[in-house]
């Protein structure tokens, strides 16, 4: 079990952002579907560096928007491995949002994004070996 636990510590993804016009939508925050976008993103990243395999996102689960994330806001993307399956892996994503002149941070949006380790016809494999 530490093994794992060390290979989740190891495997912590985080990405940096500023929340510029061209993400934004007509309330000049950032565009929902760009989020889900960088979350994959950043979920796909923390999932691979875990298994060291191919890996698919065949699942998102509970996508929580709690605050708007207004432009010229820096943001921060954080994707830790949360559960470990056979051949399968959750990763929980933090959007934290700063703003760019001050200490201000707070959660924006949380969400959970389920992957599969696949071989080379694309069937699943262990997530571990």
């Amino acid at each position: 079990m530490e093994v794992i636990e060390q290979r989740k510590a190891a495997s912590e993804t985080r990405i940096f952002k500023a929340v510029f016009p061209n993400t934004t939508n007509h309330y000049d925050t950032l565009f929902g579907g760009t989020a889900l976008h960088m979350m994959d993103e950043a979920s796909f990243i923390c999932a691979t560096r875990f298994s060291r395999k191919r890996v698919v996102t065949i699942s998102t689960d509970k996508i929580d928007f709690t605050k708007p994330i207004p432009q010229g806001t820096i943001i921060e993307l954080v994707a830790r491995v949360e559960k470990v399956g056979r051949t399968s892996c959750v990763v929980r994503v933090d959007i934290f949002m700063e703003d760019m002149y001050s200490l201000d941070r707070e959660t924006a949006v949380t969400g959970y994004f389920t992957f599969v380790a696949i071989d080379e016809d694309k069937k699943p494999i262990p997530m571990l070996d």
